[in-house]
């Protein structure tokens, strides 16, 4: 039997995480209200704390577009490096065989 991932919107994991306050902290019972696994909302409120959830007061536009920079170009590096590997591969299998 596979489990159903559920995907929430940005703002109903902001109103989650706001939501937390409203219960003094209490991560636990906030999760059983809303019917959500504790550790989800965890994750909720340590992204949110990170500033990396729309919606919430840490929330920070520049760093986010920063951090999809920063994975855009490891993809471009990973694939270069892949390259580079297989020239180097290529360049012994020709000098070898010359």
């Amino acid at each position: 039997m596979t489990k159903k991932i559920r995907n929430y919107s940005t703002e109903f994991k902001a109103e989650a995480v706001k939501k937390i306050a409203d219960n003094n902290g209490n991560i636990s019972a906030t999760a059983k209200q809303l019917g959500i696994a504790m550790q989800t909302l965890s994750n909720w409120h340590n992204k949110a704390n990170q500033g990396k959830i729309a919606g919430t007061a840490q929330y920070d536009p520049d760093l986010m577009s920063a951090l999809e920079e920063v994975k855009r170009l490891k993809r471009q590096l990973k694939i270069a490096e892949e390259e580079r590997e297989i020239l180097k591969k290529a360049t012994a299998y020709f000098a070898k065989h010359s």
